[in-house]
């Protein structure tokens, strides 16, 4: 049932689930089956049953039977699922609960016999695969990823591509509140003396990377309660001394409250406080420059330890863009031409937000294809509310800004002043008008593209075209071109030239 290999390369056309992991933490037992590119692979499935393996550990030093029974029954379901759906690439794994329990080992041979084949993770192991989950998610990050599931805080360094100092500490959310019941001044003490075994962490520049579903938790109620513009907490982003305010505000609020916040599950509301009165110390003793959420974990980290190099080294906003527009009408080659064909215009000197450029070229192709009346309001809410890895909340403000002057909306939006400069929106806006222009010359066609150019030169915007093709000019054409050069400050030129610069 493992069916242990390298992830089957599907077809930008062909959206068949073709990896899953299985991961039976201390809290949680969870089946993500995905499906999309190899480098930015997307949730084609999730679903998790809150087992609480790990909830009598520190008592008993077993876990529970009524929680076994639980989870076997989900795993069977998980089992009958990857099976009907015939998934050729299926890891799982178990974690801290397992690994501490003196029933572990037993546990493990029922869930064999499900026909799956589970894989027992070391503390060492756990944290590796998390810190590449964040490294795959951030693929220049620096700093300390901080993982805290049910049985177990994970803190391990993240530099260059790789990780090191890892450590695994029993500090899970199944086991704060017994020890926020001594009271506040025994807990800071028991925190504190588990940091120390992470002192390596204050030498180090960076962030915290926070993974796991109640961070996640924690970052959602930062972001309702500031009534923030985006949705998805990934790559959010908090200050220290903002998340010292925020960790004293939780520690102290009533977990029903916090479940009633939008996009906080109750379950997660219950670790809630605990966690952040273990955040508050975590701070003191760290050090970390922030704190930055991350979607990616050890699940995904799983998938990206096992991809080949060349893989790892794409850039996973290009990867993920071309793969969600290519069935949709925006193929990653006339995205390129016309990004080609347009940098004059969106970049004088050259030099500019590149990969932002082409995903916001793909996804404006794509756009096209959605109904007139329903486009801006798609394209926009593709760049601020659908999850994209390898992009942060000013790539996406953006990459709005130009889907929407791509739709003939070229208005500054407050929303998107929040998130990114105006100089950087203005740019944007450039990308957005100048593409509009190149799917107007010729309905997009390579063709048109190919016998046409667009300069500046001195205080002028240029566009030749082709003898062969001076059809294609007309009033419409001048519009845009004229719409362009003023967003520009330029005086707009059409003219029919007898050659065209070779793209």
């Amino acid at each position: 049932m493992s069916r242990p290999g390298a992830p089957r390369r599907a077809s930008a056309q062909e959206d068949r689930p073709d990896r899953a992991v299985i991961d039976i933490g201390s809290n949680t037992v969870r089946l993500v089956i995905y499906s999309g590119s190899a480098r930015a692979p997307e949730v084609w499935f999730n679903e998790r049953v809150a087992a609480r393996l790990g909830r009598d550990l520190a008592v008993t030093g077993k876990m529970p039977d009524k929680a076994i029974s639980h989870s076997l029954a989900a795993l069977a379901r998980y089992a009958a699922i990857i099976d009907d759906l015939a998934v050729p690439d299926v890891q799982t794994v178990a974690t801290a609960a397992v690994r501490e329990a003196a029933n572990g080992a037993a546990f493990l041979d029922q869930v064999r016999a499900l026909g799956l084949e589970p894989r027992l993770l070391s503390g060492e192991q756990e944290a590796r695969g998390s810190a590449f989950g964040v490294i795959g998610a951030f693929p220049r990050a620096q700093g300390t990823v901080a993982d805290l599931g049910g049985g177990s805080l994970e803190l391990v360094m993240i530099e260059n591509g790789d990780c090191h100092d890892g450590v695994s500490l029993p500090l899970g959310t199944l086991r704060l509140p017994a020890l926020r019941a001594q009271g506040a001044a025994p807990f800071r003490k028991a925190v504190k003396k588990e940091m120390a075994k992470a002192g390596w962490a204050t030498a180090h520049p960076g962030p915290l990377y926070m993974v796991g579903g109640t961070w996640r938790a924690l970052a959602v109620y930062a972001m309702r309660t500031s009534n923030h513009v985006l949705t998805d907490p990934h790559a959010f982003a908090l200050s220290t001394q903002e998340a010292e305010h925020i960790a004293r505000r939780v520690a102290r609020a009533d977990p029903q409250k916090l479940a009633a916040l939008p996009g906080i599950a109750g379950s997660r509301a219950a670790y809630l406080p605990d966690a952040a009165a273990m955040l508050g110390t975590m701070l003191s003793e760290l050090k970390p420059d922030g704190l930055v959420f991350s979607a990616w974990g050890l699940r995904e980290g799983l998938l990206f330890q096992r991809l080949p190099g060349e893989v790892r080294q794409q850039d996973p906003l290009i990867a993920g863009v071309a793969r969600f527009t290519a069935p949709r009408g925006g193929s990653a080659t006339l995205a390129a031409t016309i990004a080609a064909w347009t940098a004059d215009a969106a970049n004088g000197d050259g030099s500019g937000s590149e990969r932002l450029r082409l995903a916001a070229t793909m996804l404006a192709l794509a756009a096209m294809q959605v109904e007139p009346n329903l486009r801006a309001r798609q394209a926009y809410g593709w760049a601020m509310d659908k999850r994209w890895i390898g992009l942060d909340p000013r790539g996406r403000a953006c990459i709005a800004a130009a889907l929407l002057a791509a739709s003939g909306k070229n208005t500054a939006s407050p929303e998107l002043e929040r998130l990114a400069d105006r100089e950087g929106l203005r740019e944007a806006v450039t990308w957005g008008l100048a593409f509009r222009l190149s799917r107007r010359l010729g309905a997009g066609s390579r063709a048109s593209l190919m016998a046409s150019e667009l300069r500046r030169e001195g205080d002028a915007l240029v566009l030749r075209i082709d003898p062969g093709r001076a059809q294609l000019l007309a009033d419409q054409v001048n519009g845009d071109l004229k719409a362009l050069a003023q967003w520009l400050g330029l005086e707009p030129h059409a003219r029919i030239a007898e050659r065209v610069t070779a793209m």
